[in-house]
C-alpha cells in the first residue's frame, strides 16, 4: 500500500475541518466587524435607509463602540485556550459562536432602549464569546493536520478572515440600504452563526479518533504522520509556562502580531469613515470600495497559498524563510501606500482607493507569514500560545480606535489621518523587523510531550472527559 493511498479520500475530514475552520473564521468575523459600516448607516441614514432611527453620536462615542467589542475579547483569550484543552474544541467552538450569535440578535433591541451605551454593552459580551474562538481554531488545526499539509490547511481555514473581511464590508452595506435597514446587518449576523453552530455540531471532532465520518486510512495517515504517544488524546500535557514566557521566537512573534493587527484594524475600522469623510463617497459607493481591498486581500490570500506549496514542495525554500519572506511583502509594502494614502484627497479618490487596496491585499501575506506560527513553535501547546498571543494582540484594536478618536476630531481632516496612517506604516515596520531577526518556524524544545513529565511525572493527567474515548491503540496497523 503506498503513502498516498493511505491519506485515505483525496477530500477526508481534515479538510472537512478545514473548510468548518474558513466558514467559521467567516461568521464570527461578520460578526465582529459588521459595526464599521454599522456605525456609518446608523449617524447618517440619507445615505442608506432614513425609515430607521439615526442617531447623533459623536466621534468619541463611535470610537468607544468599535473598541468595547476587544474589551470583553481580551478577557477569554487565556481561558479559550484552556478550556479547549480540557473539554474539547468541539462544545468549546460551539458555545463561543451561539453566544455571539445571541449577541447579534439582540444588538438592535439594545441599542433602541440604551443607545451607544447598550452597543457597547452587547458587544462587549460578543467579545467575551469570540474570544474562546481562535485558541481552539489553533489547538484544532493542530490535531488534525498532518506536518506536510498544516502550512495548507492552516492557510485555507484562515482565509476565512478575509472572506469575512469582505462580507462585513460589502454586504453589510446592501443590507443598509436595503427595506431591513441596518438592523438587518445583526439579523443576517445572527443568522449566519446558528446555521454554522448547526453544521459543526453535525461534522466536527476533538481529533481524527473521535470522528464519526473518518476512513481507517485517513486515521492511519493523520495519527502516524502526527507521531503521538499512544495515549496522547487521553493525557493533558502540562504547560511549560516558563519555557513559553522566556521563548526569544515566541516573545518575536508576539510583537510582530500586535504591529499587524495595529495596521489592519486601523483599516479594518476606519475605511467606511475615512472614505465618508475625506473622500466624500456615499455609503453606496462607500460599501463597495470598502469591501474592495478586503476582496483583494481575499484573492491574495489564495496566490500566496499556491506559491508557498510551489516553493516548499520543491524545497526551494525552508519553513523558516518562507514565512519571513511573505511577512516582508505583508508588512513593508503596506510601510509605503499607508503614508501615501494620508497625502490624498477627494480629487484623487480612485489613487486613494488603489492604495488602500494594495495595502490591504498585499498584507494577507501575514496569514502565511506569521499568523500560523504559533503551530510551528508548538503544535501540542498551540492554544496556550494563542491564548496568549492574543491577549496581547487585543489589546491593540482596544487603542487604535481610541488614539483614532484622539487625533481624528474631524472626519474630513486629511491632516489628522495622515497621523493616523503614519503610526501603522512605522510600527508596521518595527514589527517585521524583529520578526526577521527572532522568528523561526522551527518546533521549539519544550513541545516535547515529555518535556515536564520527565522531571515530574505526576504532571500528566488523564481527563475524565477521554476515559471513553478510543486511543490510538484503536488504529488499523500498517500491513
Amino acid at each position: 500500500m503506498t503513502a498516498e493511498t493511505n491519506k485515505g479520500p483525496v477530500l477526508g475530514m481534515r479538510h472537512v475541518q478545514a473548510l468548518l475552520i474558513f466558514l467559521n473564521i467567516t461568521t464570527v468575523f461578520i460578526g465582529r466587524l459588521n459595526v464599521g459600516v454599522s456605525v456609518v448607516a446608523m449617524t447618517n441614514a440619507e445615505t442608506t435607509n432614513p425609515n430607521f432611527p439615526e442617531y447623533d453620536w459623536t466621534e468619541a462615542e463611535k470610537s468607544y463602540i468599535f473598541s468595547s467589542f476587544f474589551w470583553g475579547y481580551i478577557l477569554t483569550q487565556f481561558i479559550g485556550g484552556y478550556l479547549c484543552k480540557r473539554f474539547g474544541v468541539k462544545s468549546v467552538m460551539f458555545w463561543g459562536v451561539f453566544v455571539s450569535g445571541v449577541c447579534s440578535a439582540l444588538t438592535p433591541l439594545f441599542i433602541g432602549f440604551g443607545g451607544w451605551q447598550a452597543y457597547c454593552g452587547i458587544r462587549v459580551v460578543m467579545g467575551l464569546a469570540q474570544g474562546l474562538v481562535f485558541p481552539c481554531i489553533h489547538h484544532h488545526l493542530a490535531k488534525w493536520s498532518p506536518p506536510a499539509e498544516r502550512n495548507r490547511l492552516g492557510a485555507l481555514s484562515h482565509t476565512g478572515m478575509e472572506c469575512g473581511n469582505v462580507s462585513a464590508m460589502f454586504l453589510s452595506g446592501m443590507i443598509a440600504k436595503s427595506a431591513i435597514g441596518w438592523p438587518g446587518i445583526s439579523y443576517v449576523s445572527a443568522g449566519l452563526a446558528f446555521a454554522w453552530c448547526a453544521i459543526w455540531f453535525v461534522f466536527a471532532a476533538d481529533n481524527a479518533v473521535e470522528s464519526r465520518y473518518i476512513t481507517q486510512e485517513e486515521l492511519h495517515y493523520i495519527e502516524s504522520s502526527l507521531k503521538h504517544n499512544e495515549d496522547y488524546h487521553k493525557t493533558v500535557i502540562p504547560v511549560p509556562w516558563m519555557a513559553i514566557w522566556t521563548s526569544a521566537p515566541f516573545l518575536a512573534l508576539t510583537l510582530t502580531r500586535c504591529c499587524a493587527t495595529w495596521g489592519l484594524s486601523t483599516l479594518q475600522a476606519q475605511i467606511p469613515t475615512y472614505m465618508n469623510g475625506v473622500l466624500d463617497m456615499d455609503m453606496k459607493s462607500n460599501a463597495f470600495f470598502s469591501a474592495l481591498p478586503f476582496l483583494a486581500m481575499w484573492i491574495m490570500s489564495y496566490v500566496y497559498l499556491i506559491i508557498a506549496d510551489v516553493l516548499l514542495a520543491g524545497n526551494r525554500l525552508s519553513l523558516t524563510a518562507l514565512r519571513k519572506t511573505f511577512n516582508s511583502l505583508a508588512f513593508w509594502i503596506p510601510c509605503a501606500t499607508l503614508i501615501g494614502i494620508g497625502f490624498l484627497d477627494q480629487e484623487q479618490k480612485n489613487l486613494a482607493i488603489a492604495l488602500m487596496t494594495i495595502s490591504v491585499g498585499v498584507n494577507s501575506g501575514a496569514t502565511i507569514g506569521s499568523s500560523l506560527n504559533t503551530i510551528d513553535l508548538s503544535p501540542n501547546h498551540a492554544s496556550i500560545l494563542m491564548g496568549i498571543l492574543n491577549t496581547a494582540v487585543t489589546v491593540v484594536p482596544i487603542v487604535t480606535p481610541l488614539i483614532v478618536g484622539v487625533i481624528v476630531h474631524e472626519d474630513d481632516n486629511r491632516a489628522e489621518w495622515q497621523i493616523v496612517f503614519i503610526i501603522a506604516a512605522v510600527l508596521f515596520f518595527v514589527g517585521n523587523s524583529v520578526y526577521l531577526y527572532f522568528g523561526t518556524a522551527v518546533s521549539q524544545p519544550w513541545d516535547a510531550e515529555d518535556y515536564l513529565t520527565v522531571k515530574v511525572p505526576e504532571l500528566a493527567k488523564v481527563p475524565a472527559i477521554h476515559e471513553a474515548g478510543k486511543g490510538i491503540d484503536d488504529l488499523p496497523r500498517s500491513p
